[in-house]
């Protein structure tokens, strides 16, 4: 099963300094039915002002994950990491135990839109960690490019994560097409960063529309035209 979700259907807010998009429950936005989609329990589309951000909060037993669209983000922890995410980079945090960080738009011109995504980790009780790198943005070009998994994913470097999945980012020619399969019982996450992207000849998604998918091990992803999008392969 694909249901589509459409960028307008997601709950909007807008604090001056920052605006978000929220795909699931969260802060304000409660919705009992949208509370997540397997350990996937956070998506949001953020776009923060310069010199403004998120001053030091607390997080425990999550594994977030940050992707920056345009603009910088600067990261500082309570573990002692201080760093720029910019386009191109992953990031990625496991709260664990317990971790206080802070995020904050250093540009004095610029703002920063980025996605941060929550995912409930496999146990609890683990040490705090942080791990960002650049990956290879070539290797976008019509293929899936896994960028934080669980596991070793071929020769690329991934970001680990403490739970079954695996993100991946691409960057497909209009009209080009490509398969995705996954083992039966597991779900699939699919985001339209840039672009309009068909899913198995029948489900369409333009810019920021997102696609829920059940009991579907196959899919096909064509592209009407140039299409940045993001699949995660969930339990």
């Amino acid at each position: 099963m694909i249901t589509i979700y459409p960028a307008a259907s997601r709950y909007s807010t807008n604090h001056g300094w920052l605006q978000s998009n929220f795909s699931f429950s969260f802060a304000e936005y409660y919705d009992p039915n949208n509370l997540q989609f397997g350990p996937l329990r956070v998506f949001n589309d953020d776009i923060v002002q310069s010199g403004t951000g998120f001053g030091a909060h607390p997080h425990r037993e999550m594994e977030i994950v940050s992707i920056v669209l345009k603009g910088q983000l600067k990261h500082e922890d309570s573990t002692g990491n201080t760093e720029v995410l910019v386009p191109g980079e992953i990031q990625r945090m496991s709260a664990g135990t317990g971790i206080v960080h802070s995020e904050f738009n250093p540009s004095d011109t610029e703002d920063v839109n980025f996605l941060q995504l929550w995912f409930l980790p496999d146990k609890k009780g683990l040490e705090p960690s942080y791990e960002q790198f650049a990956y290879d943005q070539d290797a976008l070009h019509n293929q899936l490019l896994p960028i934080v998994s669980n596991r070793q994913e071929g020769e690329h470097r991934v970001a680990h994560i403490h739970q079954d999945l695996t993100l991946y980012l691409s960057k497909l020619d209009a009209g080009r097409t490509i398969s995705f399969t996954q083992s039966t019982g597991r779900r699939i996450y699919v985001f339209i960063i840039e672009g309009e992207l068909e899913l198995n000849g029948e489900k369409k998604l333009a810019k920021r529309d997102a696609a829920r998918i059940t009991d579907t091990s196959s899919l096909e992803l064509k592209a009407h035209s140039n299409t940045h999008f993001m699949l995660i392969d969930l339990p």
